[in-house]
């Protein structure tokens, strides 16, 4: 589960948790960062195998990074980047499934902080750690045939969070477009009010009763619509990571128009 917290939490509580920024490198060192955070940079925990490339980076490898970072197992992460947040959802959806339990989203991202705290150009003191994964009872994730399975479900909506443009070029049969940005709120840079959220969510018939099939092209844009249901209450929520560009490659069925 993944649970959304303000600035004004994380300032609250900035030494109770680990906080990681998952910007470039020049961004965190040039443009400065949340006092304490650490720099997980995003290409770093996604796979840059060509026939996998953007998907979980595997278990060594995400061990090996938080071990850099110095955080255990047991550390409430709080992850953010400057893009409302959608990087930063990816790698909190790679620790779910890695088995990390504690996990926190910055509503909003680093704009959102530096209008009202202070910030920092000088990286923390890391004391690496032994980071190992575990194994989680159950993850989000579901793979193809899961999809093919839910396009006949009447309990289930597959949902596109891609751009309206992208879902008229071609979408899985059946599947509801909600682009992940409907959900956020340009001014803030965090979400919109949990009323309009809802009315946005039930309207695409997306609602607590159902199942919910998540895709986009690459698991990235999935991965903060996934924390902002979860967030919400949604109980069965599927993460599938394989998203379009498996869909296609594997030569599923693909319908045209817009929805």
């Amino acid at each position: 589960m993944i649970e959304l917290v303000s600035p004004a939490w994380l300032d609250a509580n900035a030494d109770e948790v680990r906080i990681v920024d998952v910007r470039d490198a020049w961004e965190y060192d040039g443009i400065g960062h949340v006092p304490h955070a650490v720099n997980i940079p995003f290409d770093s925990f996604r796979s840059a195998d060509d026939d996998d490339a953007g998907m979980l980076p595997g278990a060594d490898r995400f061990a090996e990074l938080l071990s850099e970072a110095g955080i255990t197992p047991e550390d409430p992460i709080v992850a953010y980047d400057d893009t409302h947040g959608v990087f930063a959802a990816r790698f909190l959806v790679t620790a779910l499934c890695y088995g990390h339990e504690e996990l926190y989203l910055l509503d909003g991202d680093y704009s959102a902080w530096n209008r009202e705290y202070e910030t920092t150009g000088e990286a923390p003191e890391i004391e690496p750690t032994t980071y190992e994964v575990s194994e989680p009872s159950s993850t989000p994730l579901v793979d193809m045939a899961t999809v093919e399975a839910a396009m006949d479900d009447p309990e289930a909506v597959i949902v596109d969070t891609r751009r309206a443009e992208e879902f008229a070029e071609g979408h899985i049969p059946g599947a509801v477009r909600l682009d992940w940005k409907e959900l956020v709120d340009d001014e803030t840079r965090g979400l919109k009010p949990e009323d309009e959220i809802r009315s946005i969510l039930e309207d695409r018939g997306v609602t607590t009763d159902r199942r919910i099939v998540l895709y986009c092209n690459t698991a990235r844009r999935i991965s903060h619509t996934y924390a902002v249901l979860s967030h919400l209450g949604y109980e069965t929520v599927e993460f599938y990571e394989g998203s379009f560009t498996e869909w296609t490659d594997a030569g599923g069925t693909v319908e045209t128009g817009e929805k």
